[in-house]
């Protein structure tokens, strides 16, 4: 970005698969705005952090959902933390920090009512409105207290643990006093949320002996009948077992529990597996 001109990042082809770099977006330079083209209630927003999310991906598929698709042309579509350059608005001073839809660019006017003003807590960092303090942080909070209702002595399990929304959720659990089992995809990943999270548990579901330490950490025997280990098998000695089991994740390891758990003690935020993939979701 230079005083006269900025960059943003367009939609240029529909990908099928992966990201193809060069291919998928492309960069445009435009002329930058000036403080007195702004309209009364505007703010000329510039972005110094961008949010990389699961659901973005699907955002760029031509299908119905609960947002329309980015068009082709388009400037990506994502959320961004940045600092207020000229105003309009007297919700939003120069130099005050903003959170909001913006897209994938260095500079944007927008009309104050879609931005969001960040309020920074004493230690905080402005980051933090794009994690605890932003979406992925009240996905965990609401989705657990609000939704799964936690309380002193559950026990939660917490699938994509190490993730922005599962790290969060294992955390506000350990303060509501329930026991926490967080399930993770490395071995790196477990021992963070043991160490620093101070989860009571967490398993690597890509370990292969993944099923018989997930019986062993809900406390649960050796199945009464010898047969091949399977998620269906644990998820049915697991039924009386799980207060809340906070969804995050991974199709393979949600599975097992998904269909043996009451209403009330599922919690599920999505499933991030299939969003590259062409074919349809498993029917559960």
């Amino acid at each position: 970005m230079s005083a006269s001109t900025f960059t943003s990042v367009h939609l240029a082809t529909r990908p099928r698969d992966k990201i193809i770099p060069g291919e998928t977006f492309a960069l445009k330079t435009h002329e930058a705005p000036r403080a007195s083209d702004l309209k009364d209630g505007e703010v000329l927003f510039q972005t110094l952090y961008l949010s990389l999310d699961p659901a973005m991906r699907g955002w760029l598929n031509d299908t119905r959902s609960y947002v329309p698709p980015v068009k082709i042309g388009e400037i990506m579509r994502g959320v961004a933390i940045g600092i207020v350059k000229a105003s309009n608005s007297n919700a939003f001073p120069v130099g005050s920090y903003a959170t909001g839809t913006v897209g994938w660019t260095e500079l944007a006017v927008v009309n104050g009512k879609h931005l969001e003003k960040v309020d920074i807590p004493k230690n905080g960092r402005v980051t933090d409105a794009l994690g605890v303090l932003g979406m992925t942080g009240l996905t965990a909070y609401f989705g657990l207290l609000e939704v799964g209702k936690v309380k002193a002595g559950d026990f939660v399990v917490v699938s994509g643990a190490a993730g922005a929304t599962g790290s969060v959720v294992g955390q506000i659990a350990k303060i509501k006093g329930a026991t926490v089992l967080g399930i993770a995809g490395s071995d790196d990943k477990v021992q963070w949320l043991k160490d620093e999270l101070d989860f009571d548990n967490a398993l690597n579901y890509k370990d292969q002996d993944f099923p018989k330490k997930f019986r062993e950490a809900t406390k649960v025997g050796e199945p009464p009948i010898i047969m091949v280990l399977s998620f269906l098998l644990i998820a049915k000695i697991m039924k009386d077992l799980i207060d809340v089991f906070f969804d995050n994740g991974d199709y393979s390891t949600s599975s097992m529990v998904a269909n043996s758990l009451t209403r009330e003690q599922l919690v599920v935020k999505s499933w991030t597996w299939h969003y590259r993939e062409r074919s349809p979701m498993p029917a559960s």
